[in-house]
């Protein structure tokens, strides 16, 4: 299966479960691999026939701006969900880090992988 890459897409939302983090947006880090088959794309070199990542990174960048989630693992299973409803992709990872929640490290987060079953 073939991947197509979304990676360190930032964004600021609001996210967490403390109060300055319900008050105050943070940065989030995203990291996307779509698993889809981008053979017919390929040979007609057709960008009708592609997984547009331009599309879902908006459609994921406008999401976690406005979710207010209170959990990484609630905005990641959103991500998730978000991807698979792109025509075409049969399995996701997301990859969700906050960069600022513990000051002594770059960021703390989840992967996760979900598929079309």
């Amino acid at each position: 299966m073939d991947k197509i890459i979304i990676k360190d897409l930032k964004v600021t939302g609001i996210i967490g479960i403390y109060d300055q983090e319900r008050l105050t947006p943070q940065e989030l880090l995203i990291n996307i691999s779509m698993e889809t088959d981008t053979r017919k794309a390929a040979l007609a070199d057709d960008i009708s026939l592609c997984v547009d990542y331009e599309k879902v990174a908006l459609k994921v960048k406008a999401h976690a701006e406005t979710a207010r989630r209170l959990t990484v693992e609630a905005l990641a299973e959103d991500i998730a969900r978000i991807c698979l409803e792109i025509n075409g992709v049969k399995r996701v990872t997301v990859r969700l880090e906050k960069t600022q929640a513990i000051e002594f490290t770059n960021s703390v987060g989840i992967e996760i992988e979900r598929e079309i079953k």
